[in-house]
């Protein structure tokens, strides 16, 4: 058999690389960081090349090194599996889930049972009630955020990227006066979610109205309420495209041909030492195959 690496020096280079840091990997292992290091130049002298490029308070995987972890990341992980189910005296795994409930409604919870059948063992604790990313590791294991950018110190994987959409009750269009350009939302109130303050702004910037000021803006910490209050005719949700097009509402329309990208997308966010734990992996992975990474 073809001689291997130290299993604690390719364990050592994983943990490296997942979380970009020495001190955070070492923490990690239980070890000292020029212990750690050290293990990581065993690997590198063992296939003759390095695999970090060294910068002063990082290390950043080079071409190499991207392509070791690709091989070897998935047997650690297999590895560390098959010990872990040995060694377990249940099956039973568990994930505390921070999410937004617009989220979870129109686009998780319709592919749970997915979920389910490919993993029965993991089940999740739902958690609607925000600020999902301060909960990390405090009651959280992982979050499905909305954000405009996510804290770079956190494992982030971008879910989607999106439109906004000026989403009105139908009859807005359809009425006696329809509502067919930007200027009339000045009759209107527009309606904000907390989590999205800058949609309205954006929108209108790009729309080419920057003057035009609302009737009112209403604020809502729920989505699910925010197309409701449209629907009822209480004013104009900018929202995104999936939101309007999930909702399959037919009391609900677009307002106006106008493509805004928007600067907030979902992302699913956890600790990079959290991704290291069976739930959390298996979530993530999971979800990005599921529903895809933007």
């Amino acid at each position: 058999m073809r001689r291997l690496p130290p299993l604690g020096a390719i364990e050592a280079f994983v943990q490296v690389a997942r979380t970009g840091s020495i001190k955070a990997a070492a923490e990690e292992l239980s070890l000292s960081a020029p212990a750690l290091s050290r293990r990581v130049q065993s690997l590198e002298r063992f296939i003759g090349k390095p695999v970090f490029d060294r910068r002063h308070q990082a290390v950043v995987l080079n071409a190499d090194g991207e392509r070791l972890l690709g091989h070897l990341a998935p047997a650690l992980d297999q590895l560390s599996d098959a010990v872990e189910a040995m060694t377990s005296e249940t099956e039973l795994l568990r994930l505390r889930l921070g999410v937004l409930p617009l989220y979870a409604s129109q686009r998780l919870f319709p592919h749970l049972g997915d979920l389910r059948r490919d993993h029965p063992e993991l089940h999740l604790d739902i958690d609607t009630a925000g600020h999902g990313v301060t909960r990390l590791g405090d009651g959280l294991d992982a979050a499905i955020v909305l954000a405009r950018e996510v804290d770079p110190a956190l494992h982030a994987d971008r879910l989607d990227r999106n439109s906004v959409f000026a989403i009105g009750a139908r009859a807005l269009v359809e009425g006696p006066d329809p509502v067919m350009r930007p200027e009339q939302l000045s009759k209107l109130t527009v309606l904000v979610h907390r989590d999205m303050p800058d949609t309205f702004s954006a929108w209108r910037q790009s729309a080419g109205v920057g003057g035009i000021e609302p009737l009112a803006v209403d604020y809502f910490d729920s989505g699910a309420l925010m197309l409701e209050a449209a629907a009822q005719g209480l004013g104009v949700a900018f929202m995104h495209e999936s939101h309007f097009v999930d909702a399959d509402d037919p009391r609900l329309a677009r307002l106006f041909e106008i493509v805004v990208e928007s600067p907030y997308s979902y992302w699913f966010v956890c600790r990079p030492r959290a991704l290291q734990t069976k739930p959390v992996r298996m979530f993530r992975d999971w979800l990005i195959w599921t529903l895809g990474a933007a």
